[in-house]
């Protein structure tokens, strides 16, 4: 039996495995290749009423599992997660495109979120207090919301799963989740993980389909929903708040994003070149919160841009550097690139799409960039670094601000107190200090503007799915 071939391919609804109730499938490609690997049950309408419902039926059960319980389940699926993290890292790489070596590093912060959550199962708690006149007694408690949409995206499909899933079975929501089109088989894996580990049926339940629009709208407006979380474009983030307007449901977005990474003459250039490499080419770029824009004090520009572009031209292509996920985002890229040029901006290595097999595009360094080229305002999603200079922490402050988006930045430097000023004063929901990865299973993750609301991970992670409840005792 292949590595495919052990990955159920079907709907996850209820606790059982079945296909479209029309029978329909879609195929899985893989990107390095563009060859189809399998094909999935492309699940309808009535699929999803059927997903919702199953949810529906198994919340009050699980709502009044124990937290202990909750977490010793999710404890289980960390551990059996950690113990196969080479199947499913293989299985990322064969449908997302992500080197092996950053596969199993997704698979190790994926897993994470359910050992993070595991502990916090057990510390949702409220409070007892007196009311000032003393006639009253003040209870508040938490309890879960209720059944929860969750919208995966496919470029980290095992970490946004598990970050979502972790979160809202530790507060005692249960779930339907919608992954990806692109990366369906890797959630379909951890499902099937969750149900060895002894998660009761319905309680998780998968919908991979193709006809993304037509399934969800339903269930975003069905009363029985009462938490949506998705991660993925801010156009799309923007339909589901108006659709889930009518029925008040309490939503958390995490969307697009445009990163700034600051460079200040203090900074030490070698730390500052290794998390440049970091905060870009993780997942080649195909991040919310990879590095958009390089903002480099001009005083250190030239030997930045120097050792940065060196450690770009020298990556390999299909080894070190993965596909981009389908010919859509490769040409995407191509056509930012191709008019950031056409607009005066000079290449100084990369700039063209590699092989003809699968959708690779080589690591790129861009100078003298104008304003107005688009790849200064929309989010790359590709190996693609343009590079602008600044001459004092005002004119950088005002450079990365200038965005729509507000999720992640990063800043160099060896001035504490400039790394506080600037901190604060950037338009973010996370900020990097000398370090090109923020994300971290004990932070909260999210984004302000247009990036979105609410936060994933930390101690903040499970309040999205938690409601506050309060009782008056009269004394």
């Amino acid at each position: 039996m292949t590595l495919i071939d052990a990955v159920p391919t079907r709907l996850f609804i209820g606790g059982d495995w079945r296909d479209a109730s029309d029978g329909a499938t879609v195929a899985v490609e893989n990107p390095a290749t563009g060859r189809v690997l399998t094909s999935v049950a492309d699940a309808t309408v009535a699929d999803g009423d059927a997903a919702l419902t199953a949810a529906c039926a198994a919340q009050r059960g699980w709502a009044a599992t124990p937290p202990r319980a909750r977490g010793e389940l999710l404890r289980s699926a960390f551990e059996l997660l950690t113990e196969r993290y080479e199947h499913f890292a293989a299985l990322m790489t064969l449908e997302m495109g992500k080197p092996l070596s950053e596969a199993r590093g997704e698979v190790g912060y994926g897993a994470e979120f359910f050992r993070w959550f595991a502990e916090e199962a057990v510390r949702v708690a409220g409070r007892w207090a007196p009311s000032p006149d003393g006639g009253t007694r003040l209870l508040t408690m938490r309890q879960p919301v209720g059944p929860a949409l969750l919208i995966t995206p496919w470029n980290f499909p095992l970490a946004m799963g598990a970050r979502k899933i972790g979160a809202a079975l530790a507060a005692g929501c249960t779930v339907v989740v919608k992954p990806a089109t692109q990366t369906p088989l890797t959630m379909l894996a951890l499902a099937d993980l969750l149900r060895e580990a002894g998660l009761p049926p319905g309680v998780l339940n998968v919908l991979t389909t193709t006809r993304t629009a037509a399934v969800v709208e339903p269930l975003v407006r069905d009363g029985r929903t009462r938490k949506l979380s998705f991660t993925g474009s801010t156009p799309v983030g923007r339909t589901l708040i108006e659709q889930s307007a009518q029925q008040l449901l309490r939503v958390s977005m995490e969307l697009g994003g445009n990163a700034p990474f600051l460079v200040f003459a203090d900074a030490d250039l070698d730390a500052a070149v290794d998390g440049a490499m970091q905060a870009k080419m993780r997942n080649m770029g195909q991040a919310c919160t990879a590095a958009n824009r390089f903002l480099v004090h001009r005083t250190v520009a030239g030997e930045f841009t120097r050792r940065f572009t060196e450690r770009m031209a020298a990556l390999r292509v299909g080894a070190e550097v993965g596909p981009l996920i389908d010919a859509a985002a490769r040409d995407k890229v191509a056509a930012l690139v191709d008019d950031a040029v056409a607009r005066g901006a000079r290449v100084l290595c990369g700039g063209t799409a590699v092989g003809d097999a699968g959708y690779f595009y080589a690591p790129t360094v861009l100078v003298d960039v104008p304003d107005g080229a688009e790849l200064t305002r929309q989010e790359i999603f590709g190996p693609v670094a343009p590079i602008a200079t600044f001459t004092d922490d005002a004119q950088a402050l005002a450079m990365a601000n200038d965005t729509e988006y507000g999720l992640a930045s990063y800043v160099y430097t060896r001035d504490l107190s400039r790394a506080v000023r600037v901190g604060e004063a950037l338009e973010f929901g996370m900020v990097g200090v000398n370090q090109g990865i923020v994300s971290n299973p004990a932070a909260p993750f999210g984004g302000v503007k247009a990036s979105g609301f609410g936060r994933e991970g930390g101690t903040e992670g499970i309040d999205e799915y938690l409601e506050t409840k309060y009782l008056g005792l009269a004394v």
